[in-house]
């Protein structure tokens, strides 16, 4: 049984280092507590107080072996219960996203760990089968979410070139494209869509690779007749995405982990007026009897004159 009240006084103190303890053992025990069905032991206390240490710089000189340990997180695959299992990898990937963040701010990490670790998140991403929202007296599962958080943090990495975010530009493409058994329903579109604009505040990926990539999930959804049966989760949970990509391109965000969030106004994305007609292309031809075909503005009729 876990130390609930102890923590309970650790959270009400102020998140203060407990003086006489072994910081690894009081981190053992609470990354074990990420998969606790208790979303308060979860969430409130395990989450919150490795969240509040590591953005301290309370973990700095021991980043990588707190992100390795989060890392082996990810690969929990289960066994008396699966529940618990799909929690310790949803929370392991959003606490292995604050160390990310956080080498992000120090620079302490050197490229090995850092795309070790890309590459076990790529890994579970992919394979992760539970799509769970909110779940009844467990509260949020969210692990496509929370793997979007992370790969948002990543995106955003020194680490990462050209190379490595055109690879999980992919890998957001075939997480969407993979057999779905139900549709969103926990913010996973808006927030796999503020990974991508995290990705494109990079600048890095050719425009011509963004627009081949975009095509490949405009073809799963292009459909020339109205409906005649309910819409399967594959193609509405992509739908879904498009329409927050567009927008969030549209309107702009206010910070994505690629920017200086005190910097304002942002710099949009140097591919954001081809995108954006792009993505007006697909959402078109996904519902073309919904979307009017884009026309040409006309020119103002002449001023009168006296």
């Amino acid at each position: 049984m876990q130390r609930s009240s102890y923590w309970e006084r650790v959270v009400a103190e102020g998140y203060r280092v407990p003086q006489g303890e072994a910081l690894d053992e009081l981190t053992t025990e609470l990354v074990a507590m990420l998969g606790e069905r208790d979303p308060h032991v979860r969430e409130d206390i395990a989450y919150s107080v490795l969240h509040t240490w590591i953005s301290e710089g309370v973990y700095d000189h021991l980043l990588g072996g707190l992100g390795d340990g989060l890392a082996y997180g990810l690969r929990d695959s289960g066994g008396a219960d699966d529940l618990q299992a799909v929690l310790r990898r949803s929370y392991s990937a959003l606490t292995l996203g604050a160390v990310v963040a956080r080498d992000n701010l120090i620079y302490s990490l050197s490229p090995t760990v850092v795309l070790t670790w890309a590459d076990y998140a790529v890994a579970w991403f992919l394979s992760e089968k539970d799509l769970r929202g909110w779940v009844p007296e467990v509260g949020w599962v969210h692990a496509i979410t929370h793997g979007a958080d992370l790969i948002a943090t990543l995106t955003a990495s020194r680490h990462l070139g050209t190379d490595e975010l055109t690879v999980l530009l992919d890998v957001i493409a075939e997480r969407l494209l993979k057999p779905a058994d139900r549709r969103f329903d926990g913010l996973e579109d808006q927030r796999l869509a503020f990974a991508t604009m995290s990705l494109l505040h990079r600048d890095l990926v050719p425009t011509e690779t963004l627009e081949a990539w975009l095509e490949r999930l405009a073809e799963r959804i292009a459909d020339s007749e109205p409906p005649t049966s309910p819409e399967s989760p594959n193609r509405a949970n992509i739908t879904a995405y498009l329409r927050a990509l567009h927008l969030q391109l549209l309107l702009g965000v206010h910070g994505t982990p690629a920017q200086d969030a005190s910097a304002t106004p942002h710099t949009p994305p140097a591919a954001r007026s081809d995108l954006l007609i792009a993505l007006q292309n697909a959402l078109r031809a996904g519902s073309p009897w919904l979307y009017r075909q884009a026309v040409p503005l006309s020119p103002p009729p002449p001023r009168p004159t006296r």
